[in-house]
Formats: structure tokens, C-alpha cells, sequence
């Protein structure tokens, strides 16, 4: 691919952004927006009409939850979420949130605001192997931390004989999301907690890179880097700043991501075997002090964005639509936004159309009146779709289709 110089493709189009916006070239980071007033979510439902012409409606299915930060679905149809800064694991019901959280998770992670209880994902073959996975930040003593995956058995109400099958290396910390792809590899996508380009873009390291893993957390003997110098081999893909999210695209096998920029540059991406996805050397965003974060958005060996945010709508999860009941969004993705522009109280959920080539066409903000840190959505084995609030009093929210 031939680079192009950000000041001669990109100037024209983030004009009206970076003067309305009124962004700052200074050294040290300006003093973070108080953000907008949000009242507390009503008992619902809501009811919205949408760009694709159908109507929609919004339910509370449970509220009350403690920054929950992902889903997953058991055969039951029963549902577990996490919960990031309690650090509990929850279960939903029939519609009801379970008192007693579910026991057997963790003991070792450490909960705070920006720490605790992440992801959670159940295996492609729950039937035979009823293993649950959990992502966490786990303390290694003293002030030393890294990111950890462990798995449990799910005994019908609870997880037993819980262990650690991966622990990063000391120092990767916060998020971490995790997939299954269609070749019943574990995914796992590795934050990126600075901005200095030394040495995340390097791939003897974890940061900033999505990793491929065995069910039982081992490197697979056909990874991309198995062998290469200077390569870690459970590295499948590298050169992100933030993985805060990872999905299936079951039409097409793929793995998708989102990742989020410094000051805007929130990407969504398809990823590739071994692909080389350019941060902190190639970025459509500015540091948070108003810099370019880099001279160009494109360069030569580095895969470009499917779509990409100017102003940073801070993206955390992503789900395509392949279910019955919305049939005017099959084959859409949808992402979890938390706040548009460094602005708090500003949450929601983007949904994208894409032609038939996978371009992007179309774009629509939806529940932006709610004004919720959208952290996770994901299609429920109902054909809905379910999002969950990051705040304080955190939401399980269903968008359902309005009978006619």
C-alpha cells in the first residue's frame, strides 16, 4: 500500500472537527471535561424509531449491577456477567438477576475502578466441556500485576476446580477481552497502557497485540510466529494500542476488533494471520495533550481500519447482527461506545451497514438519550440484542423489535 501523509488526506475531513472542538497543541494534557448531566435510566421500556425504518424497544431487564463489564450465554439459557469492580460473577435467570453470586471465580484479582473482573466466555463445545473463562487482573504480589485468563467447570450453578491457564507478563494490566474463534482457538486481546512508542510496538512483548491461544490456554503449533526470531509465538496479530474488543463474524469466520485511540483514532479492524496493524506508527488520532499522535494514518506493510472515529467515540465490544428478529440490520455490526469526544454522559450504541464488498455505507447513534458507558453488546440466543452500562448502578439492557 502506498503511505499517505495525514496533513494531505485527512485535513479536509477533521477541519470542522479539530475547530469545533477547539482541540489544544499544547505540552501537557488539558484539564478533562466535567462532562453532561445524566439523570438515572427510568424503568423503560423506551421506544425509538431507526434509520433502517423499523421500531424498536428498549427494556431494563435487571439494574443494580457494579460497572458489569461482559455477558456470555450457557445452554440453559441462563446468562452470566461479570461485574468489574466487585469483582462477582452474576447470573440472570429468566429475566431475573440472582441474588448470590456465582462462587468459584478468582481469588487472586485485584478490584478497583480500573481493575477486577473482566470478560467471560463459555467453550464452543460447552456440552462436553463445560468450561467457563474469565479474564482478570491478577496481583502477583507486592505492586506486581499482569492480566490472567482462568477457566472453571460449571457445575449447573456454580464454577469448580478454577485455575489460571494464562497470566501475562508483569506489567499488562487493565482490559483484556477474549473470543472463540471458528477454529475453537482462544483469542485474547492485550491493552496497550501508554502512548510512548517504545516498546509496545515491538513483538518480543504482550502489549498491544491480540494472542492466540489453545482452549487450555497453551501456544498453538500453528500460530504465525512459531519459530520467527523476535517474535513471541502466541502472538496472531500485533501493532494495536487498545483491544477493547473481539468477535466472531460467523458469515465469514473472521475475528473483528475494535481498538481504542488516544484523543480519537478509534478503529474497527479485521483481523489477519500475522497482520501488522500499524500503532503507535500509523494513528488517525492525537495524543491527549492535542499532538498528532503520529505523521500519517497509512504506511506501507500495515493494514488499514474497516472504520475508524474522528472525534474517539472510546469503542468497548462489538457484536454482528445475525439474527431473525431485526432483519433490516442482518449482517450489521454493532459497537458500544462510552463517550463521544472526551465528553462524559455522552454513551451509546453505533450500528454500521457495510456493502457487499464489507465497505462501510452507512452509520446510525442509537440510545444516545440514555446517555449510558455502553461497555458490552452482544446477540442474545434470542436474536436480540443486550447491552451492559458500565456505572455505578450498571444496566442489562434488551433491544427488541415492535410488533406491527
Amino acid at each position: 500500500m502506498k503511505p499517505f501523509h495525514r496533513t494531505s488526506i485527512v485535513a479536509g475531513l477533521l477541519l470542522a472537527v479539530t475547530a469545533s472542538a477547539g482541540l489544544l497543541a499544547a505540552e501537557s494534557a488539558p484539564q478533562r471535561a466535567s462532562g453532561l448531566h445524566v439523570d438515572p435510566v427510568g424503568a423503560g421500556p423506551f421506544y425509538y424509531d431507526t434509520a433502517e425504518g423499523m421500531d424498536i424497544r428498549v427494556r431494563v431487564v435487571a439494574r443494580g449491577l457494579d460497572h458489569p463489564w461482559s455477558m456470555a450465554w450457557l445452554p440453559d439459557g441462563s446468562a452470566l456477567v461479570t461485574e468489574k469492580n466487585s469483582g462477582r460473577l452474576r447470573r440472570l435467570v429468566n429475566d431475573e438477576l440472582q441474588e448470590q453470586p456465582v462462587l468459584g471465580t478468582p481469588q487472586a484479582a485485584i478490584v478497583s475502578r480500573y481493575k477486577g473482573l473482566l470478560d467471560v466466555a463459555v467453550h464452543p463445545d460447552f456440552a462436553s466441556q463445560p468450561w467457563v473463562y474469565l479474564s482478570y487482573n491478577k496481583s502477583l504480589g507486592g505492586d506486581k500485576e499482569a492480566i490472567a485468563v482462568a477457566r472453571g467447570r460449571w457445575d449447573g450453578s456454580n464454577l469448580q476446580d478454577t485455575q489460571d491457564i494464562f497470566v501475562g507478563e508483569e506489567g499488562t494490566t487493565n482490559g483484556v477481552r477474549l473470543v472463540f474463534g471458528a477454529d475453537g482457538m482462544l483469542y485474547v486481546g492485550v491493552y496497550v497502557t501508554t502512548d510512548n512508542p517504545e516498546p509496545h510496538f515491538h513483538t518480543g512483548i504482550q502489549k498491544g497485540k491480540v494472542l492466540r491461544l489453545t482452549p487450555e490456554g497453551k501456544v498453538p503449533s500453528d500460530n504465525p510466529f512459531i519459530g520467527r526470531d523476535g517474535y513471541l509465538p502466541e502472538i496472531y496479530s500485533y501493532g494495536h494500542r487498545t483491544p477493547t474488543g473481539l468477535t466472531l463474524n460467523r458469515a465469514t469466520g473472521e475475528i473483528w476488533e475494535t481498538e481504542m485511540g488516544p484523543n480519537g483514532g478509534d478503529e474497527v479492524n479485521r483481523l489477519t494471520r500475522g497482520g501488522n496493524y500499524g500503532w503507535p506508527l500509523v494513528s488517525l488520532g492525537r495524543s491527549y495533550s492535542g499532538d498528532w499522535q503520529s505523521e500519517r494514518y497509512q504506511q506501507e506493510g500495515t493494514l488499514d481500519a474497516v472504520a475508524f472515529w474522528m472525534p474517539g467515540v472510546s469503542p468497548s465490544s462489538l457484536a454482528f447482527y445475525d439474527g431473525d428478529e431485526f432483519p433490516a440490520w442482518k449482517g450489521d455490526l454493532f459497537v458500544s461506545a462510552m463517550q463521544v469526544g472526551q465528553i462524559p454522559g455522552t454513551g451509546h450504541l453505533q450500528r454500521i451497514k457495510f456493502n457487499e464488498r464489507g465497505e462501510e455505507i452507512r452509520r446510525e447513534s442509537l440510545l444516545t438519550d440514555l446517555r449510558q458507558r455502553v461497555r458490552d453488546v452482544k446477540l442474545g440466543p434470542d436474536g436480540r440484542l443486550y447491552l451492559l452500562t458500565d456505572e455505578d448502578d450498571g444496566l442489562l439492557l434488551r433491544i427488541e423489535a415492535v410488533d406491527d
